[in-house]
């Protein structure tokens, strides 16, 4: 049936109420029971209204419980719409083994030797059983309606899993480009997000920035203005063995929809009120790995400073930003180039290490695919990740972006996973 025929219905959900409207252009109000969940009584309503159309109709919806797009036909039946189809929607139909095909006379063939294989454990990791929960498709499956798994679906289940794991000791991931306004801070920022979100807390987001760093002015502020100048004096104390978890809180901001801490820098400093010789930022990270379980560094760009080489020194992963343009790109490059040839440690991160091309409101697709083909072969893995109105400015909160960049986002961290093993 193609779907530029077939009539649509959409609704816009609200907390309990919904706004439904259907083929005809009506609008009307629907407001759940007590008992109730709203999308159950959107989807009851569409497919009462397929059933008195006699024909199938597409359901879209959109609100605060995201965006979603169905097909309801005539009889009921609810499934997802492939998100790769433009113009005609099939329903699968059964195949058969060519042996048992319609109207073919079966073959008898010589049976195949029993090949004893190892017997399957009854003890299965829960983390590989795990599947993706959607609101809609259990309101569908309440009501007797099964919608097939599509491929993005299964994807984002396995991503979740990779990124929920943890691991034995701490881990560290080092967001770095030495050119600025490449994205450092919004990376840093939405990996620590998904990370903490996903995995639970104790992930901390470090701003090891001699020179402007803004994480903090990108993120929620606590009551209180400390920095990491002022955990400076206190390492001795967090690390004595009468300090409690909760020590820490004085000095990092808690990200409370986000669920990760953010160590500031100072944006209003200069930098040579903000230099940490290594000693300092070994006493830092000493703390940083007692109380949290990953530490993702937003890099300055300053890549002599001593604060710059200990992160590198510290860190498991390495993480690239990069903007489609042919600045953005070589600085990357030349980032790569110097790790190779710093030591053997840095060429294992190089080798290693994740490509993120984060697309501004005005990118040329094939630019960031052109940067994307030559990074391949030089790094671990290479993704991109759409523009978003969300990620231009002000504060960063993932579940302000839009479902396709959140997708990407859990890409990008399941890819960096991979590598702290």
């Amino acid at each position: 049936m193609s779907i530029d025929t077939t009539p649509r219905a959409y609704a816009i959900v609200t907390g309990t109420n919904a706004t439904f409207t259907g083929p005809d252009g009506q609008s009307i109000p629907i407001t759940a029971a007590d008992d109730e969940d709203i999308r159950r009584a959107v989807v009851k309503h569409a497919t009462d209204e397929a059933r008195r159309a006699g024909t199938a109709l597409e359901l879209f919806t959109s609100g605060d419980r995201g965006e979603h797009r169905l097909l309801v036909d005539s009889t009921g039946e609810l499934t997802a719409v492939p998100e790769t189809s433009v113009t005609h929607c099939t329903r699968e139909e059964p195949t058969f083994p060519p042996a048992l095909a319609v109207d073919e006379p079966v073959q008898e063939k010589t049976p195949d030797p029993v090949i004893e294989s190892p017997r399957e454990s009854f003890i299965i990791s829960e983390s590989f059983k795990r599947r993706p929960s959607t609101a809609w498709g259990e309101i569908a499956s309440g009501l007797g309606i099964r919608i097939p798994e599509s491929a993005r679906r299964r994807q984002r289940a396995m991503d979740e899993v990779a990124v929920s794991r943890h691991w034995a000791g701490y881990r560290a991931i080092a967001v770095a480009n030495g050119k600025g306004g490449v994205g450092k801070t919004m990376t840093t920022a939405i990996l620590a997000a998904v990370f903490a979100r996903l995995g639970g807390g104790n992930v901390l987001a470090w701003d090891n920035n001699d020179t402007r760093g803004t994480l903090g002015w990108r993120t929620e502020q606590g009551t209180y203005d400390t920095t990491v100048r002022d955990l400076l004096p206190a390492t001795g104390e967090l690390l004595a063995p009468t300090a409690t978890v909760s020590d820490i809180s004085r000095f990092v901001h808690h990200q409370s929809a986000d669920r990760y801490d953010v160590l500031r820098s100072n944006p209003e400093l200069l930098a040579t009120h903000q230099r940490i010789e290594s000693a300092q930022f070994q006493e830092l990270m000493r703390v940083a790995t007692r109380y949290y379980r990953l530490v993702i560094f937003d890099s300055g760009n300053d890549e002599s400073a001593d604060r710059w080489l200990r992160m590198v020194d510290a860190s498991h992963q390495l993480v690239i930003p990069t903007l489609p343009s042919p600045e953005s790109a070589e600085s990357a490059a030349l980032l790569l180039e110097a790790l190779r040839a710093r030591d053997k440690y840095s060429a294992g991160l190089a080798e290693s290490a994740v490509l993120v091309v984060t697309q501004p409101e005005s990118a040329d697709g094939r630019a960031a695919a052109n940067i994307a083909s030559r990074f391949a072969a030089q790094v671990r893995a290479v993704h991109t990740v759409p523009f978003d109105p969300a990620l231009k400015s002000g504060p960063l909160r993932f579940e302000s972006l839009r479902t396709r960049t959140r997708d990407a986002w859990l890409r990008v961290a399941s890819a960096i996973s991979d590598g702290l093993e």
